[in-house]
């Protein structure tokens, strides 16, 4: 199994990308981009830019980039089950009735 080197400049420019994306992720907090009720797009954005460092991570610094076609079968049978959790997590969300708590008289 061989690795393939890297020239540093890369794994600069990753991290260099790392930052910004950190910065944006900071900055998308302060905006409302939705406008008033609708915070699932500051949701969005957020977690497509958590996706998007997620992948520079994976494919770059575990080296899942240049590895052999096992090692994406692998990478892509994990994703896939994370994305069977968050399915069955999302509809046992959804699925739940809210219960209203009444409020105890005040005297």
């Amino acid at each position: 199994m061989t690795h393939a080197i890297l020239p540093l400049r890369l794994y600069v420019g990753i991290f260099a990308a790392l930052i910004l994306l950190t910065g944006l992720t900071v900055a998308v907090a302060f905006f409302d981009l939705g406008g008033g009720r609708l915070h699932i797009v500051n949701a969005l954005a957020a977690i497509t830019i958590a996706i998007a460092k997620a992948l520079l991570v994976v494919l770059y610094f575990m080296h899942v980039r240049y590895s052999e076609r096992l090692t994406w079968i692998f990478v892509g049978a994990g994703v896939f089950w994370l994305l069977i959790l968050f399915v069955l997590i999302l509809a046992d969300y959804v699925g739940r009735g809210w219960v209203q708590i009444p409020t105890p008289w005040v005297s």
